[in-house]
């Protein structure tokens, strides 16, 4: 995946990534429209599809709503990149087949960066910076839930495929 920076600080809680006054639908295409309104109004008019977020300490504290993953993955955002996530986001996001990665260098790329990221070889390459880091890559199975869309739909291929 490949796309545009915009970045984001410490402390990104579910609530500036998709404000509770939105959650009375589950609908990814009407949340898409709201993501990260409350952080920055203009995001969602700014950002093209494919983009990444790269973000401060601790994104997706807050409340445990899959929504926030949800609304990302809806309005484009192709991977998040951060030091450090709330495990309880962590975990939604894969489920719902947002990749995220820790890098504990994401402060060193900027916004409007475009940058590169390699999930088998654990890499992301800042293209504007002619600079890559390494991070831990991201187990084989998280992958593949990545991969296949989100747990829903790995769960939907599985049983095609015992069947």
């Amino acid at each position: 995946m490949q796309g545009k920076v915009w970045k984001f600080g410490d402390n990104i809680d579910t609530d500036l990534i998709i404000a509770a006054r939105y959650l009375n639908t589950s609908e990814p295409k009407e949340l898409a429209k709201y993501v990260m309104e409350d952080a920055d109004p203009e995001f969602v008019a700014k950002m093209n599809v494919g983009d990444i977020i790269v973000a401060g300490e601790n994104f997706g504290c807050g409340s445990s709503r899959e929504h926030a993953p949800i609304a990302l993955k809806a309005a484009g955002v192709s991977a998040v990149i951060a030091p450090t996530f709330a495990r309880i986001f962590y975990r939604n996001a894969f489920n719902m087949g947002l990749p995220i990665f820790e890098l504990k260098e994401s402060a060193e790329i900027n916004e409007g960066d475009t940058v590169k990221v390699d999930m088998e070889k654990g890499e992301v390459i800042n293209i504007s910076q002619a600079k890559t880091y390494k991070f831990t890559p991201i187990p084989a199975f998280m992958q593949e839930l990545v991969d296949a869309g989100g747990l829903i739909e790995f769960a939907k291929q599985e049983i095609k495929n015992k069947a």
